[in-house]
């Protein structure tokens, strides 16, 4: 089979267009994605690497390896693709080629907040799998954040279990407040069971029961927190997975341990 050649540099260009210059002509038709601004010029200077990925067309993927991390002019790569689309037998191929969990400048889409947003939870496994950061930076905030932001509960629950932190989210704003301003049950009890604490403050100095719609369920799950305190076992899950560590986690089962006291670290 013959080799895709690669050239000098990752960043595929529009067509009919020199380096730097904008056509002439941009469609109206733009809009906001992860703090980028994108158009339909931005989306046909992908490669086909990029239409593989996006399609999860996983044969086609597998000639058109050469350059793994290819990105659009606006820092898109394939894996971002296949994160998006929900492929994720395209995102081992390329994971297994080389392709990065994360890129090296801050303000490029993520694949990992990509995926959680969309909610595609083996994509956010398979990338934590692969040494993706589950508190990976990004001036969107915390990949948890925006899984809480976008009430993608499935994804909370794999980055939680892999040791994402519980209460960093964006600046001052916890995964907790933005939870509980969308009235989203599901997502703060996951929280909580992790030990969110129902205490922080915001940029605006409020605690996320301040910040809860009034008479939703979220107010009345936290108002029922703060007056019953945690168990003693649960005081002792948070200490022990914290002093493990997120990287050993995955040798809770190692451990000289009761099954049933394994799985209650485990959160399983």
């Amino acid at each position: 089979m013959a080799e895709v050649p690669s050239g000098p540099s990752q960043v595929s260009r529009k067509r009919g267009t020199e380096a730097g210059e904008l056509p002439e002509h941009v469609p109206e038709r733009k809009k906001a994605c992860w703090g980028i601004l994108t158009s339909q010029g931005s989306w046909a200077d992908r490669s086909p690497l990029h239409e593989a990925a996006s399609q999860g067309r996983l044969l086609v993927l597998r000639t058109l390896l050469a350059q793994v991390n290819a990105t659009t002019i606006d820092g898109v790569t394939p894996l971002y693709n296949c994160c998006a689309s929900g492929s994720v037998g395209c995102m081992e191929l390329l994971l297994q080629n080389g392709a990065n969990t994360h890129m090296p400048h801050a303000h490029f889409p993520s694949a990992l907040h990509e995926a959680c947003k969309r909610g595609n939870s083996h994509c956010v496994e398979t990338l934590l799998s692969h040494g993706a950061d589950p508190d990976y930076d990004h001036p969107l905030g915390s990949p948890l954040y925006v899984s809480c932001l976008h009430q993608q509960t499935a994804c909370s629950r794999v980055l939680l279990h892999r040791g994402a932190r519980v209460n960093v989210g964006r600046g001052g704003d916890s995964p907790l407040h933005a939870a509980v301003r969308l009235d989203s049950a599901d997502q703060v009890l996951v929280l909580l069971d992790y030990g969110a604490d129902f205490n922080l403050r915001d940029g605006n100095n409020q605690r996320p029961v301040d910040v809860a719609p009034s008479g939703g369920k979220t107010q009345q799950l936290l108002l029922a927190y703060e007056v019953c305190p945690r168990s003693l076992c649960q005081l002792c899950r948070f200490q022990i997975r914290n002093l493990i560590g997120r990287t050993r986690l995955k040798l809770l089962p190692l451990l000289p341990l009761p099954s049933l006291l394994t799985q209650y670290l485990e959160h399983t």
